[in-house]
């Protein structure tokens, strides 16, 4: 069923600025405090001590609903700094769609910042790797995704799959519930953690991640709370980081999917099922959001979005969302050859387009020089406690800080930063993501509903 010929029309990011998009890092010429990066995006600290030409992103076509080499030579000094677009927390980002729904399924305490209305059944379809630029650039691989209302949120820094569940999970942004990437330092222990992986078994997740999450809530305030993804995901230490408090609901392929998600949404008076699927994002990372894998998978993604909509319940609300956006970079930097990268680094933890490097002690300063000599205009590089402050985190919670590098390099241009070593796999990746730009940062928020 079309979204045209289902009801409800959610305020599903609620602010005007969406109707006129720039780019991160397109500044026009006048006065500061009158421009926008992007839509979904507000600016953080101009960086005047360092040169970064602007991110390579397109900007999102305009409207109401708009959203290598080595690397081994120093680059040459160039113009000021663009601002890093910083996350919406608060007023449009991931983090605000579970407490949003939870306040539509009239749990107590809710805050609906995205205006959603009233629904005795909702339903959040996470489609692992769908950035809102790659969907509004493919409509004839996804003619339904495109046709459904709604506009571009954020996905929240960084910009990848353990962030965005812990915040879908929690409805806290990553500072506050701390899954701060793929792999962040265990404080005190000089190890680091990998999210993803979770192999080590001294690390509970129920304490590593310590918010309550929004399916405890609503399994408290009476809602029937369902989880549907693989098998394979059911009891792992990131689903209990994430999804405790729902009942899981295997599935292992399209129709299951389907036919899960439509039982669990049946169940009780009030109903609270989220769907994860992540065959896009793999397909991205193995071939790239150019290749013609990732548009056939779009497709089956499109399809599952119109499925689950043609069996919602009466009075059920589709909420199509994803974690992340994606990128194609050509140029590598490798942090494992380059003498420069290495020098004064203890750990490096991150991802390849939102890097964690922990320095040696006393050598903060040193690295955080090296780093900015050497990536120069193709990335962010801030000491941990300017990014805190501004905001690139949300507000942190007890403990979390030591958790984040002391540096933190964040590639805007065409470039990732890899470890050949240390993370082979990362460097076969085509698609990456993590950083601020809006290819990766910012995500759909769509929606439909039936009677």
């Amino acid at each position: 069923m079309r979204g045209r010929e289902l009801r409800g029309r959610p305020r599903v990011h609620g602010q005007r600025h969406v109707r006129r998009p720039v780019a991160a890092g397109q500044r026009g010429r006048g006065r500061r405090g009158r421009r926008r990066s992007c839509a979904g995006l507000r600016r953080g600290t101009v960086r005047r001590d360092r040169p970064v030409t602007a991110p390579g992103a397109e900007p999102p076509a305009p409207g109401p609903t708009a959203p290598g080499a080595s690397g081994a030579e120093p680059t040459v000094p160039g113009p000021l700094a663009p601002e890093p677009p910083v996350p919406r927390y608060g007023a449009g980002a991931l983090a605000d769609l579970p407490p949003s729904v939870l306040a539509s399924l009239g749990v107590a305490d809710a805050v609906n910042v995205l205006g959603l209305p009233p629904s005795p059944r909702v339903c959040v379809l996470l489609i692992d790797g769908l950035g809102w630029q790659q969907l509004k650039a493919h409509p004839d691989e996804a003619p339904y995704l495109n046709a459904m209302d709604g506009g571009p949120i954020t996905s929240g820094f960084p910009a990848t799959t353990v962030s965005s569940l812990g915040s879908l999970g929690t409805g806290a942004p990553p500072g506050a519930h701390g899954l701060l990437g793929v792999q962040v330092a265990i404080p005190g222990t000089g190890r680091l953690l990998n999210c993803l992986r979770w192999q080590d078994d001294s690390v509970a997740p129920e304490e590593f991640q310590p918010v309550p999450t929004v399916y405890e809530r609503a399994a408290a305030d009476g809602v029937e709370v369902g989880y549907v993804a693989l098998r394979q995901y059911r009891g792992t230490a990131l689903s209990r980081a994430t999804a405790r408090g729902a009942r899981y609901h295997a599935a292992d392929g399209l129709g299951q999917l389907v036919g899960r998600t439509e039982l669990a949404l049946r169940q009780g008076d009030r109903s609270f099922v989220t769907v994860y699927h992540a065959d896009l994002d793999s397909t991205g990372h193995r071939y790239g959001t150019a290749s013609a894998d990732w548009r056939h998978q779009l497709r089956f993604m499109d399809m599952l979005a119109q499925r689950i909509a043609a069996v919602l319940p009466p009075g059920a609300a589709l909420y199509v969302t994803a974690d992340h956006g994606m990128v194609d970079p050509t140029e590598r930097v490798d942090a494992d050859t380059v003498p420069e990268l290495r020098d004064g680094v203890a750990l490096l933890g991150g991802d390849a387009r939102a890097r964690y490097v922990y320095s040696e002690p006393g050598a903060h300063a040193g690295v955080l020089a090296a780093w900015t000599a050497l990536l120069g205009d193709r990335a962010w590089v801030v000491p941990r406690d300017e990014a805190v402050a501004d905001g690139w985190f949300g507000p942190l919670g007890p403990g979390m800080l030591e958790r984040i590098g002391d540096v933190i390099a964040v590639p805007h241009a065409d470039l990732a930063i890899v470890a050949s070593e240390r993370e082979p796999w990362l460097n076969r990746m085509v698609g990456m993501h993590g950083s601020l730009v809006p290819a990766e940062q910012l995500v759909p928020l769509l929606t439909t509903s039936r009677p």
